[in-house]
């Protein structure tokens, strides 16, 4: 009985006191730590989390202030967490830049639905990819450095394909033709790459602060808008007559 009582003793588990940590990814760091009585994060959470924090860090510090430490600080996890969940800070970027893609075709989507005629289809477009840059510099000029951010993860690639696409559309609906991006004649790639580089040119000197000089000569009353739309219509041919 004595021998089968040591067996007994030498299986059965240590009792430490301690409660088992948590799984690295999901434990606060000191620095960020949650509020009492906040729901710790689920693990298919804080990918979205991250994501956010990443936003917030981004347009409050700019691109040079986004690192995965700064993230995980603005999320109030563990440093790991954010390589856990994007492997490395370009897969990260990349996956921020697919949300900025996103929005930024669903703005544009909206504003040409909100006309009929060809030609203010086109105006709208344009106007609503200049306000996006306004309300979200930060992720506008991520979605534009190619060097940060890997085109080729799937999500920004089909988020960034999308975008193109709409762009297109809206340079064929000014010229009466169904453009989807795909296969372009020389004319019809001239004409899309004419718009984008004006809007796109116009998008950065504003967010640049280039344009004071120009909006501070305009008549009074007038401004960004009115500037954006007397340029947009210079370009279009006027009928004969």
């Amino acid at each position: 009985m004595a021998r089968t009582s040591r067996q007994t003793r030498t299986i059965r588990p240590a009792a430490t006191g301690r409660k088992a940590a948590k799984p690295i990814a999901e434990r606060p760091t000191s620095r960020g730590r949650r509020p009492a009585g906040e729901t710790p994060y689920h693990h298919g959470d804080l990918h979205d989390a991250l994501l956010g924090a990443a936003e917030r860090v981004l347009e409050r510090d700019g691109l040079a202030g986004l690192t995965l430490r700064a993230v995980a600080r603005e999320a109030g996890v563990s440093h790991a967490a954010p390589t856990h969940h994007f492997g490395d800070l370009t897969g990260l970027l990349s996956e921020l830049a697919a949300i900025g893609f996103r929005r930024f075709n669903a703005a544009m989507i909206a504003a040409r639905n909100s006309e009929t005629h060809p030609l203010m289809k086109g105006l709208a477009n344009a106007k609503a990819y200049v306000a996006y840059a306004q309300a979200s510099p930060g992720m506008y000029g991520l979605m534009f450095r190619t060097e940060r951010i890997d085109m080729t993860r799937p999500s920004l690639h089909e988020a960034a394909t999308a975008s193109f696409a709409g762009l297109a559309s809206a340079v064929g609906a000014g010229r009466n033709e169904r453009l989807t991006g795909e296969a372009l004649s020389l004319d019809q790639a001239a004409a899309i790459a004419r718009a984008w580089s004006l809007v796109h040119g116009f998008t950065t000197l504003l967010l640049d602060g280039r344009l004071k000089d120009i909006l501070h000569r305009l008549p009074e009353g007038t401004g960004v808008d009115q500037l954006l739309d007397a340029m947009l219509r210079s370009t279009v041919p006027r009928p004969p007559g």
